[in-house]
């Protein structure tokens, strides 16, 4: 599964990243529900697949993400999302984001089961016994003590799938990823669980494998440092050559420039490269070359040199 990244893995991104291969599922960023109904439009801009059968273009679906703390405004958008198209239904349990927290959103919720319960209960009776509804939690929120017991109640309220990044939100992204806690969930769930966090190479997806128990996996910071990265893991192939990925930064620039986000698009390629200096020194390289370059165009001249193009 490819993770929902805010501000990062949006439709484009989807779409590139299906496209290089390895992807069964998306989720997209999260719709933020406070105390309305929103409109189509909403979830049309979050998740523009909803136009292509809820899939992207190179057929992997795409399910909508919707993050709240009122189970019935939840459970009502949840609705609009499906009667749109949404395959299925997931929930934010585990965005870290300050303002999201203070808001009673995302990974605060991990402090409070019973909410967490009353949610996902909600928006399962709420849609289609055959739509899948699947939630995303951390750890905890300053520590592991609730990690059971809040998995626990999300299966007894229903839930489909359960994806676990393995740590605490105090933990934030820094490692290690604590894979051998989400073995322990297991025990007390028999939904399918999917493992999350700090797999950036198939070897890590290997080892996650194995001391998490749970064959499926979600990446997404990996992703964008090896666009290849689910290839590598689903079928052994070498990481993606520079050359190569320097012209899939130009194909991505025909997106972002030609799409509804073309002013971005500088600022976007800078972002990626923070990402890609994990694995291609050659990223440092061209973060150097163009972190001074304001015009689209300019940066993808540069790009093309590294592509021999």
């Amino acid at each position: 599964m490819l993770a929902p990244m805010e501000g990062v893995v949006d439709h484009l991104m989807r779409d590139m990243l299906t496209r290089v291969g390895g992807f069964d599922q998306c989720v997209t960023e999260f719709v933020r529900v406070v105390d309305q109904k929103l409109p189509k439009k909403t979830f049309y801009r979050l998740c523009p697949e909803l136009h292509n059968g809820g899939k992207t273009p190179a057929g992997v679906p795409v399910r909508v993400q919707l993050l709240g703390q009122h189970p019935q405004w939840l459970a009502e958008n949840a609705q609009t999302a499906i009667e749109l198209g949404s395959p299925g239904v997931d929930l934010n349990f585990g965005c870290p984001a300050k303002t999201v927290n203070k808001s009673k959103g995302g990974a605060v919720l991990l402090k409070e089961t019973q909410t967490l319960y009353d949610i996902v209960k909600a928006v399962r009776d709420a849609v289609p016994a055959e739509i899948p509804v699947s939630a995303k939690i951390r750890l905890g929120f300053e520590d592991k003590s609730l990690a059971i017991e809040n998995a626990i109640a999300i299966t007894e309220a229903g839930a489909s799938e359960l994806v676990v990044h393995a740590r605490t939100k105090t933990e934030g992204y820094k490692p290690p990823a604590y894979w051998d806690w989400i073995a322990k969930i297991k025990q007390h769930t028999d939904i399918p669980l999917v493992a999350n966090g700090e797999i950036w190479n198939a070897e890590d997806a290997q080892r996650c494998q194995s001391q998490s128990e749970c064959t499926n996996l979600m990446i997404g910071r990996g992703a964008l440092a090896m666009p290849n990265l689910a290839m590598s893991i689903k079928e052994g192939v070498a990481p993606m050559p520079w050359s190569e990925l320097a012209a899939l930064l130009i194909q991505y620039s025909g997106y972002e420039i030609f799409g509804d986000k073309g002013k971005y698009y500088p600022n976007r390629i800078k972002q990626w490269c923070g990402y890609l200096k994990r694995q291609y020194p050659e990223a440092e390289v061209l973060f150097n070359d163009i972190r001074r370059l304001t015009k689209s165009q300019d940066i993808v001249d540069v790009l093309a040199r590294q592509a021999d193009i």
